[in-house]
């Protein structure tokens, strides 16, 4: 526990959010928060909270300035906009990464761009200015190829173009996802993917996440390109870790970042790691919930809200209290209308089982899986062992039945 409580402004307050909302009133800390939804679930969590859009950069300003506290610290969990995070704290003269690093790192062909001036190891990348451009460069690099918007994250406008695929209309889908219009074409890297999660502090940084990305089901949904889940620990060996420890060193040298978080996304190629993307805040979803908290034991979340806050961290509170076998998965069923899930209570009275949620509502219908937030639920499941946790995901799958006409 600390012993001064700060005023910390969280940007969102929606199930991505709710976890940090919590560490922070854990933390003993006075909590606001903003959304733009009124129904916001963290606004009953928050001491304070206000119907603000997150992106709405003066509507931000003039909340903080008719708050009669101050804010020590700004900080944003699952959500891409840790520009506007950099621009309030810059406004409220609080600690935040660099506003030019969170614009960069907010935009996929700035991302590109710097780190290929700096020397890191990325794809092959190009903008895409129209269609016909499009085509010459599938022509010049061959296939497979990964097209997505600049501006958005969750798998939305992002293709996997293989052979016999129908370009224009995938570059239009994708086009069309793009806040700004502008697209991104770069070489499809073969290897594992890996999340990680990286804080820093006065140029000092720790990697306490390392969890395997799960893209088995990229054949089932092609040309969409989407993520069912991950598991820890990592299967990189500790020289692969160390690589990309020193990979994502080096981003934080070239977006000038002393402290902050920095979560990446990263391929081992048989080259080495190489870079997809960064983001500068936390994961939302699972991994800085359950994933590494279950399976490591520790919770950096409150690592990340002290160095938001400007409270010097102890990172030997991050130091690993175990290594329990961890897995996330998602639901895709069939389209249709959905009438029924079967299996929830016997899922649920497992101890084994530690999240299961649903996206979906009864009568609601169900959609084709495009992106990261068509997934219709979720699951977490902990194990001794890869081929315990292997068993125990498949009986998840096979216990839980969509009802569907």
């Amino acid at each position: 526990m600390i012993t001064k409580a700060k005023n910390l402004l969280l940007l969102g307050a929606s199930s991505d959010q709710i976890f940090a909302i919590k560490t922070a009133k854990a933390m003993g800390h006075h909590v606001i928060v903003v959304d733009g939804n009124p129904k916001s679930p963290g606004f009953l969590m928050a001491d304070q909270y206000a119907v603000v859009s997150t992106r709405d950069l003066p509507a931000l300003k003039a909340f903080v300035d008719e708050l009669n506290i101050p804010v020590h610290g700004v900080a944003v969990m699952g959500s891409d906009i840790s520009q506007y995070v950099s621009a309030l704290a810059e406004y409220l003269s609080v600690p935040c990464i660099p506003l030019k690093a969170a614009k960069i790192a907010t935009n996929k062909l700035l991302m590109k761009e710097c780190f290929a001036e700096k020397g890191i190891a990325i794809p092959w990348f190009s903008a895409v200015d129209s269609f016909e451009h499009l085509c010459e460069l599938v022509v010049e690099r061959g296939f497979p190829l990964v097209l997505k918007p600049v501006d958005r994250s969750g798998a939305r406008g992002v293709f996997l173009l293989k052979e016999g695929v129908d370009l224009e209309t995938l570059y239009r889908c994708s086009l069309q996802e793009s806040f700004s219009g502008q697209l991104i074409i770069e070489e499809y890297l073969e290897g594992p993917q890996i999340s990680t999660e990286t804080l820093f502090y006065q140029g000092k940084g720790h990697t306490i996440g390392f969890v395997d990305r799960n893209y088995e089901m990229l054949d089932v949904f092609a040309p969409y390109i989407i993520e069912n889940g991950g598991w820890q620990p990592s299967r990189l060996s500790q020289q692969q870790r160390s690589e990309i420890e020193r990979l994502i060193g080096d981003v934080a040298k070239a977006l000038e970042i002393r402290s902050g978080v920095i979560k990446g996304d990263i391929v081992y190629t048989s080259s080495g790691p190489k870079v997809i993307e960064v983001a500068t805040r936390l994961s939302g979803g699972d991994f800085s919930e359950s994933l590494v908290p279950l399976g490591l034991g520790v919770n950096y979340v409150q690592t990340a809200l002290e160095i938001a806050l400007d409270i010097p961290p102890n990172f030997d509170t991050l130091v690993p209290k175990q290594n329990q076998f961890v897995a996330n998965r998602y639901f895709f069923p069939k389209e249709g209308q959905l009438v029924a899930i079967h299996g929830i209570e016997q899922v649920k009275s497992q101890n084994f089982v530690k999240k299961l949620e649903f996206f979906v509502n009864f009568d609601e219908i169900i959609r084709p899986i495009c992106s990261h937030s068509d997934r219709a639920g979720v699951f977490i499941v902990i194990a001794d062992s890869f081929e315990e946790l292997e068993m125990r995901i498949a009986w998840v799958y096979k216990t839980i039945v969509f009802e569907v006409c």
